[in-house]
């Protein structure tokens, strides 16, 4: 599977999460099946958010879009990095 993932920081992380909640519905209906959001131990607003995604170009369609780039801003995301990248591998120890 397909997987996005995101570096970014946010003003705030509480206003940041509510708005990364209400997304739920459009993340799925874009194409999103799972994610994980992370925090950087020494700053609790440098955000990860990993996730998976039916295709790398419904990740990037839904990522590039007019509609998200102003859920960003709304959200207080500063300079998101995004990487797209497909599976090698998995496994468990």
């Amino acid at each position: 599977m397909p997987h996005v993932l995101i570096i970014h920081e946010v003003a705030d992380y509480a206003a940041w999460k509510q708005i990364f909640d209400g997304a739920a519905t459009i993340r799925h209906d874009a194409g999103e099946r799972s994610y994980q959001v992370l925090k950087d131990q020494n700053d609790p607003n440098k955000v990860v958010h990993f996730s998976t995604w039916t295709s790398l170009e419904a990740a990037r369609s839904f990522f590039e879009s007019p509609r998200l780039v102003k859920i960003r801003e709304e959200a207080g995301v500063k300079s998101p990095d995004f990487i797209y990248l497909e599976e090698l591998e998995a496994g468990t120890l």
